[in-house]
């Protein structure tokens, strides 16, 4: 049996729990939140046997973030440097200047590892494994109808309320992209890190009234030829905000740390 800490339990967090019940390999053991919410949080836990706590506790073996970017220096940091294995779900917070190279030296202190999740995009493995050959070009293109963007820098480039064709909203680096879109970085940032790093990495953002779906696409090329992936992800059904995806491909990880076989 694999226990696990989870770091947060929003509604990423609570569908990766829900869908741990039960599980014959994976045991949530706690659940980390923001101490005023310790004692709500406890008592959705129910009788589970999950404790909900402030702080990841000692003797933590694996944790998995699922929390948003602040959680990386608030607790996930200081877990790798005490030796805590971690996987990390809001991989946009590492387009913070000088984070990917904290991450790695806590995880250097500590002996340990941080694996960075695929989430709503595939085809990661893939461009990872083009790297150690050479690639040329990695370019991210994600579209979205018009308001799955309200709320974001959009709203200053075209009236989103009115939009009657595809419209691109940004166009420039991965790092540019995750500093003014800051709520849909994360696919960017997990292209990015996989390939050629966030100033390399080419992005594309898009609002498009003719699609009801988030759409993502990659197009890379490099020594080991070419690919392309277009994904159309649905949401997660408590948090359309969310691909579905991203809670899967936490299981997933999970999953391999505790089956004998993976892939």
């Amino acid at each position: 049996m694999l226990n696990v800490v989870l770091i947060g339990y929003g509604a990423i967090g609570q569908a990766i729990f829900r869908r741990l019940q039960g599980s014959a390999r994976v045991n949530v053991t706690h659940v980390v939140v923001r101490p005023q919410h310790v004692a709500e949080v406890q008592a959705a836990l129910g009788d589970t046997g999950v404790e909900a706590v402030a702080e990841v506790p000692a003797g933590t073996t694996l944790a998995l973030e699922c929390a948003g970017h602040e959680a990386l220096g608030a607790h996930v940091l200081g877990a790798l440097e005490k030796g805590v294995e971690c996987a990390v779900m809001s991989v946009g917070a590492l387009s913070e200047a000088g984070l990917p190279e904290k991450l790695t030296a806590a995880a250097e202190k500590g002996g340990t590892q941080v694996h960075l999740l695929a989430g709503a995009i595939g085809g990661i493995d893939a461009i990872a494994a083009a790297r150690q050959a050479g690639l040329s070009n990695v370019t991210y293109t994600g579209r979205k109808p018009p308001l799955g963007w309200k709320g974001s820098a959009a709203e200053k480039v075209v009236d989103l309320a009115s939009l009657k064709e595809a419209a691109t909203i940004f166009e420039g680096t991965a790092r540019e992209a995750a500093s003014l879109y800051p709520k849909n970085a994360n696919v960017a940032a997990t292209v990015s890190l996989a390939g050629l790093g966030f100033d390399a990495t080419r992005v594309r953002l898009i609002a498009d009234p003719a699609v009801t779906e988030n759409i993502h696409e990659i197009m890379a090329s490099g020594e080991f030829g070419e690919m392309q992936v277009t994904m159309r992800g649905k949401p997660l059904a408590d948090n359309p905000k969310t691909s579905a995806l991203t809670v899967l491909s936490a299981l997933r990880f999970l999953d391999n740390r505790a089956s004998p076989l993976t892939i």
